[in-house]
């Protein structure tokens, strides 16, 4: 996972906020060398451990609720590049078309596996494939719908500069995130307003500290989080 040339980024990422960021990383080409290897060796193996487990949950999730097995969503990674994520699908078919594209905990959309899936995160498993792929790593800033993307500051732009991650510091401090947005009149609101600036906050602080040993950290404190 090479960092792309700055000339090569599109316009908005362009300017003197992302530029700091991406003199940061590219200091860090080793480091970004070795979290890409990781990437393929780990998500290779997951696969294969992974397989029956990911069976049984795709059995679940088609016994539970009319709907294909898979929720494919277009999401913004490196270079503000779109791809399609994977993930179990948790919420009733046709309701992922409504307008807001976060969720609180009552949220009526959420299947009853949907609800159990969210809490352990397994319905991210099949991401794997999107680390495969390089459209995803495992620790990076987590993918952004295209409408929230276009919300972002100069700065906040700079979080583009690295893959779409399964996991990040801003995922272990907000895993209750869908708790938080119960509270608010206006999920969409409050999600744009009050959390998505505190996330991008989080997301530069890790660029500014990445390293892949950093990464470790990240993925067993999410281990352990999300155990607890």
């Amino acid at each position: 996972m090479l960092l792309p040339e700055f000339s090569s980024l599109p316009s908005e990422m362009k300017n003197d906020e992302v530029k700091r960021y991406y003199d940061i990383l590219s200091k860090k080409k080793t480091d970004l060398f070795f979290k890409r290897l990781f990437d393929i060796i780990i998500a290779l193996i997951l696969i294969i451990v992974l397989a029956l487990p990911m069976a049984i949950v795709a059995i679940l999730v088609k016994k539970d609720s009319e709907g294909p097995v898979f929720f494919r969503q277009k999401r913004i990674t490196t270079g503000g590049r779109i791809f399609r994520i994977f993930k179990f699908r948790t919420m009733y078919i046709n309701d992922n078309e409504k307008n807001s594209q976060v969720t609180s905990g009552s949220d009526s959309r959420i299947t009853k596996i949907g609800h159990v899936l969210r809490k352990l995160r397994l319905d991210e498993m099949p991401q794997l494939f999107n680390v495969l792929t390089g459209d995803m790593t495992f620790v990076g800033t987590r993918p952004e719908v295209e409408r929230y993307v276009e919300k972002y500051t100069p700065e906040m732009y700079a979080t583009l500069l690295m893959p779409a991650g399964i996991t990040s510091m801003t995922s272990i401090q907000f895993r209750n995130e869908e708790e938080i947005l119960e509270k608010a009149d206006d999920v969409e609101k409050a999600y744009i307003e009050e959390v998505l600036p505190q996330k991008m906050k989080i997301n530069l602080d890790y660029i500014e500290k990445f390293n892949f040993f950093y990464d470790f950290y990240v993925m067993i404190l999410t281990v352990v989080k999300v155990a607890s």
